[in-house]
């Protein structure tokens, strides 16, 4: 395939830029979700949970905007993990939710139980060697379920462990590849952690592991996917996670950096 390079962002006058063997994924959804399913791993689940972080966002950003979003998330699990039919049953995931006064209500679904499922497989198994098939496959099998359920799949591209920094282009051209082979929108955080790293290297977007999310790294991947979903920019939003306010607006200038080279907007 041809080489294709394309500019990230201009940081302190340096060009940083993404050299993929894929062409860039920037296909849209067809219309805003309302129902949103986070399918993954601790990934997601770290520092209270990505989907709560973009429920502020939403709040926020898009008032008056109807949306529930729901996290399955399964420790250490790639795709294979995940039984992603049983997740579109009408009186299973979703079926009922707590009130800011800890009340449960009865979510009757109307229609389509979710408009978009947001898939992440294992931090290295779309770039591992005896994984990266199976990856691959799994990949085709839940695209097929998510739209035999009228629903639109996603890829949530992961970025690269915090002292392995080659991977994040493996991945991106992993999920990349995915994204162009299924006609699936990508979210391309990986390239936004990168992207921030390379502009605040004293910005720590990892917990101690090394891999996992810190809660800054939590956010900035939560900002990629608020705007990819919702076809926004996440600047100027007051939410922060509690971080501080210069941290807060680097991230989101990222973030949409990365959308807009990434996905042409």
């Amino acid at each position: 395939m041809k080489l294709l390079k394309t500019i990230i962002a201009l940081s302190l006058g340096l060009f940083v830029s993404f050299a993929s063997a894929e062409k860039l994924q920037t296909k849209q959804l067809p219309e805003v979700p309302g129902k949103v399913i986070y399918i993954g791993n601790s990934f997601f689940y770290y520092n209270n949970s990505m989907h709560g972080h973009i429920r502020e966002m939403v709040l926020e950003g898009m008032k008056g905007q109807k949306y529930n979003g729901v996290s399955v998330t399964i420790s250490g699990s790639g795709l294979d993990w995940h039984d992603v039919a049983s997740y579109f049953r009408p009186d299973g995931i979703g079926r009922y939710s707590f009130t800011a006064k800890n009340e449960i209500i009865f979510n009757l679904p109307a229609g389509k139980v979710f408009d978009v499922a947001v898939m992440m497989d294992c931090s290295q198994c779309p770039i591992h060697d005896q994984l990266k098939i199976t990856f691959a496959e799994y990949a085709k099998k839940h695209v097929d379920t998510v739209r035999k359920n009228k629903a639109e799949p996603v890829f949530f591209m992961s970025w690269a462990y915090q002292d392995k920094p080659e991977m994040t282009q493996q991945l991106a051209d992993a999920y990349t590849k995915m994204g162009n082979t299924h006609k699936a929108m990508v979210i391309p955080a990986g390239l936004a952690f990168a992207e921030s790293i390379a502009q605040r290297p004293d910005i720590n977007l990892y917990a101690a592991d090394k891999r996992h999310p810190s809660l800054a790294g939590t956010y900035l991947a939560g900002l990629v996917t608020y705007g990819a979903l919702f076809k926004v920019s996440p600047v100027g939003l007051k939410y922060s996670a509690g971080l501080p306010a210069d941290v807060a607006a680097h991230l989101q200038k990222v973030a949409q950096q990365t959308l807009s080279s990434y996905m042409g907007r």
